[in-house]
């Protein structure tokens, strides 16, 4: 055993035992913020990585390959593209909203139809990763959609809401060609929970409106 080795056991063992106690939760504490860092770094990472290989898939769809996946045993396939201008964001839609799906990229909720058809196209988004940028998202935004068919919408952002999960306020029939954006809320909590923040847009529409708190149809998995 080395001096040095010696000298830090001799440390150790003229500690008191609460001292030692301390000691080994700031270990362990230490030990746990950097599994934390390193699994969100590694979730962030595949959602990029996840980007550039849907990309990919997406320029095959262009080309007329129908349910184009990005990797052979993918359960899911792009079927848009969204991009927001002003805050230099974009991101390619999948075909469902599954927590498989979501993993990868936002998704069209079950149930609604795909933008530019009649009714309110709901895409969803995890709060971290792929919606991350709906946080800066300001009434009066354009929103550019393309379809796989190549046909282009811009629409503007009406207002923003929070809506409870079980009770979003969206109806996927509603006249019109309305989209919905959905991700998470509160943006910076960690946690599971109720609510949903919602960002409207309209076909060369805007409307006022502030974050409430209301009762609807569509709704969301947690």
């Amino acid at each position: 055993m080395t001096t040095k080795n010696k000298s830090l056991i001799q440390r150790l063992q003229q500690t008191s035992i609460p001292q030692r106690l301390v000691a080994v939760i700031l270990i362990a504490t230490a030990i746990t913020g950097f599994s934390l860092v390193g699994q969100g770094l590694y979730i962030k990472a595949k959602a990029v990585l996840a980007q550039v290989l849907l990309e990919r898939a997406w320029s095959r769809a262009l080309a007329g390959e129908d349910a184009a996946k990005a990797w052979p045993w993918a359960d899911t396939w792009p079927v848009a593209k969204i991009s927001l201008p002003r805050i230099k964001q974009k991101a390619i839609v999948l075909n469902n909203a599954s927590g498989e799906a979501m993993a990868f990229g936002p998704g069209l909720v079950a149930g609604t139809p795909l933008p530019g058809r009649p009714g309110t196209s709901v895409i969803s988004g995890h709060r971290d990763t792929h919606f991350e940028f709906l946080r800066n998202v300001r009434q009066g935004d354009t929103i550019e959609v393309m379809t796989r068919t190549d046909k282009r919408i811009t629409y503007k952002v009406d207002y923003m809401e929070v809506v409870d999960a079980s009770a979003s306020g969206i109806e996927p029939n509603a006249p019109g060609e309305k989209l919905a954006l959905v991700t998470c809320w509160p943006f910076d909590d960690k946690n599971p929970g109720p609510l949903r923040y919602v960002v409207y847009a309209s076909p060369y529409k805007i409307a006022s409106g502030q974050p409430v708190i209301k009762p609807g149809l569509i709704s969301f998995a947690r």
